[in-house]
């Protein structure tokens, strides 16, 4: 978790480009939005600011409501890497204990809960353990 904050700083820089190719009127700056290098891994979340930065950043984002104690979220943690390693979404992960107001905000009523995000907006959530192909079909619709 300590990486978490160089994440949410390399997203920062690699969106301020592209704001600043924007506004120089660069016609790349299209194709670098569509091409934004979404991570192979899961971004550790610490907070309502580095969520939103997540959810505005990439156009998909599947966001794991989990806690360290949950048996079923560590079940699910592989399958959740998979699916950062191995589609066009990012994945994000939040830990409720350490993220109560979170969890509160998007009704987070037991563990795991994935809530996924297409364009900033809050499209889907499901609660329990699913298997990866379930997730992927989900995660492919707003893709």
């Amino acid at each position: 978790m300590s990486e978490s904050p160089n994440e949410i700083d390399e997203i920062r820089a690699q969106k301020r480009e592209e704001l600043a190719s924007q506004l120089n009127g660069d016609e790349t700056a299209d194709e670098s939005e569509e091409e934004a290098s979404v991570p192979g891994e899961p971004i550790h979340v610490n907070g309502s600011d580095e969520l939103q930065d997540a959810i505005s950043t990439y156009d998909v984002v599947l966001v794991d409501f989990y806690a360290d104690w949950c048996g079923p979220c560590k079940m699910l943690e592989p399958t959740v890497e998979s699916l950062a390693a191995s589609t066009d979404a990012a994945v994000a992960k939040v830990d409720i204990d350490r993220n109560q107001q979170l969890a509160q905000q998007y009704q987070v009523r037991g563990v795991p809960t994935l809530q996924l995000f297409s364009d900033g907006d809050a499209v889907e959530q499901v609660v329990g353990v699913r298997d990866e192909s379930t997730l992927r079909s989900l995660i492919e619709q707003y893709l």
